[in-house]
C-alpha cells in the first residue's frame, strides 16, 4: 500500500540539480541560446516591422559592422558597459548586492563635471585631468562606502540602501544642472576639460577599460584581498573563524567598487558625452551591468564576451529602429528577449527536467539488477532446524 501511495504522488515533472556540466557542453548550450535569441528577435521584428527575416539579419549586421565608425562604436560601448560590470563584481562576489552602480557612476560623473565647470579653461588640461579623475574616484567611493558602513555596522539591507542612493544621486545631479544652467534643457555641455583624443575618440577609453578588466581579474584570482572577499561571500562564519575581519572587507571592497564606478563616470562625462544629464549620462548601464556580471559568473574576462553580445544586439537593433522609426523601445525589447533566453540557458545548465516515466524506468531497471532477498519464513525454518 505504501509503494502504491508513493507511486501515486510521484510528480509528472520535477527539477533535479545537475552535477557540474562539462565546459564544452555549457559553451555549446550558451551558444545555442544566443542563436535562439537571435531567431526569436527576428520573428518578433518581422511581426513588428512587417519585413522578412532576411531584412532583420542583414540590417542587424549592417548596424554593427556596416562602417568603420560602427565597428569602433561597438567596442567603445562594450568597454563602457564592461567597466561598470567590473565595478560591481567584487561586491557581488562577496554577496553584497550592490544595486547602486547607476548612482555611483553618476556621482563620479558629477564630480568630474564640477571640476570641468569651475576649472575648465582656467588651468592646463593636463593638470586638470588628474584633478577630474581623482575627484570622480573619491565621489564614487563615498557614494559606495555609505551603504557599506551601514551594512557592516548595523546589518542594514544593502539592496534597498544602494537602490535609494541612485535616486538621491539623480536628484543631486538635477539640482546642480539647474544651478549651472537655470534656463537650459536639463543638460550641461562642456567645451573645456574634455579628454584628448588618442588615435581617435574611442581608443583611449577602450585601452583604459581593457587594463582595468585584466587588473580586476588578477585581483580577484590571485590577491589576498580577492581571496578574503570570496570567503566572506561563501560564509561569514568561516571568514570570522579563520581570522578575517568581515566588516573591514565589506567596507574595503565597496570603496574599490566605488572607485571604479567613479572612473566610469569620469570617462562618460569627460570623454564620451562631454556633458552631464541626470538620466542619460549613465543611461541604465548600472542595471544592465548587474546582469552582465551575473551571466559571466563574476569573471571579468568572461564579462568581455557578455558585454560584447549585449551591445551587438542593442546596436544592431538600434539601426532597425532608426530606419523604421520605431524608437528606443524596440531595441529594449530585443535586448530583453536576449537576456531572457540567456538566463533560461543558465537555468538548464544548473538543473535538468526529469519526467515521471523516466524515473520509474530507472527504478525498475535498478530493481532488476538487485538479487531477490530470501523469504522470512525460510530463514525461520532454518533456524528451527538448527536448534533441534
Amino acid at each position: 500500500m505504501k509503494a502504491k501511495a508513493n507511486k501515486a504522488h510521484e510528480p509528472f515533472v520535477r527539477l533535479v540539480k545537475r552535477k557540474e556540466m562539462k565546459v564544452w557542453q555549457s559553451i555549446l548550450l550558451r551558444a545555442g541560446a544566443f542563436l535562439l535569441s537571435l531567431l526569436i528577435c527576428g520573428i518578433v521584428s518581422s511581426l513588428i516591422t512587417r519585413k522578412g527575416m532576411g531584412y532583420f539579419f542583414t540590417t542587424l549586421v549592417d548596424g554593427v559592422f556596416g562602417t568603420k565608425r560602427r565597428i569602433w562604436n561597438l567596442f567603445h560601448e562594450t568597454a563602457l558597459l564592461l567597466i561598470v560590470a567590473v565595478a560591481v563584481t567584487p561586491a557581488f562576489k562577496m554577496r553584497f548586492w550592490n544595486i547602486g552602480a547607476e548612482g555611483q557612476v553618476l556621482i563620479g560623473g558629477l564630480c568630474c563635471a564640477t571640476c570641468m565647470f569651475y576649472l575648465g579653461g582656467k588651468m592646463n588640461i593636463y593638470a586638470l585631468i588628474p584633478i577630474m579623475l581623482v575627484s570622480s574616484m573619491v565621489g564614487g567611493a563615498i557614494w559606495a562606502v555609505i551603504p557599506a558602513i551601514f551594512k557592516a555596522k548595523w546589518n542594514t539591507n544593502e539592496t534597498l540602501f544602494t537602490l535609494m542612493m541612485n535616486y538621491i544621486a539623480a536628484c543631486l545631479t538635477g539640482f546642480m544642472i539647474t544651478t549651472w544652467a537655470p534656463r537650459g534643457s536639463g543638460v550641461v555641455y562642456f567645451e573645456k576639460g574634455n579628454l584628448p583624443k588618442v588615435g581617435n575618440e574611442f581608443l583611449l577609453k577602450i585601452i583604459v577599460v581593457a587594463a582595468l578588466t585584466v587588473i580586476m581579474w588578477a585581483y580577484l584570482k590571485f590577491s589576498k584581498h580577492g581571496y578574503e572577499l570570496t570567503v566572506v561571500g561563501e560564509s561569514e562564519r568561516t571568514a570570522k573563524y579563520i581570522g578575517i575581519n568581515v566588516k573591514k572587507v565589506i567596507i574595503r571592497t565597496l570603496i574599490l567598487c566605488g572607485i571604479i564606478c567613479g572612473i566610469a563616470g569620469f570617462l562618460l562625462v569627460s570623454g564620451t558625452n562631454q556633458s552631464i544629464h541626470k538620466t542619460d549620462t549613465v543611461a541604465g548601464r548600472g542595471f544592465t551591468a548587474i546582469l552582465v556580471s551575473w551571466l559571466a559568473h563574476f569573471n571579468p574576462l568572461y564579462m568581455t564576451v557578455t558585454s560584447l553580445l549585449v551591445i551587438f544586439i542593442d546596436q544592431g537593433t538600434g539601426q532597425i529602429a532608426t530606419l523604421q522609426g520605431l524608437g528606443n523601445s524596440y531595441s529594449d525589447i530585443m535586448t530583453g528577449i536576449f537576456f531572457f533566453i540567456i538566463i533560461a540557458s543558465e537555468f538548464f545548465i544548473n538543473y535538468k527536467v526529469v519526467f515521471k516515466f523516466s524515473v520509474l524506468k530507472k527504478a525498475k531497471k535498478f530493481a532488476e539488477t538487485v538479487p531477490p532477498a530470501p523469504e522470512i519464513e525460510t530463514e525461520v525454518k532454518e533456524k528451527e532446524e538448527v536448534e533441534e
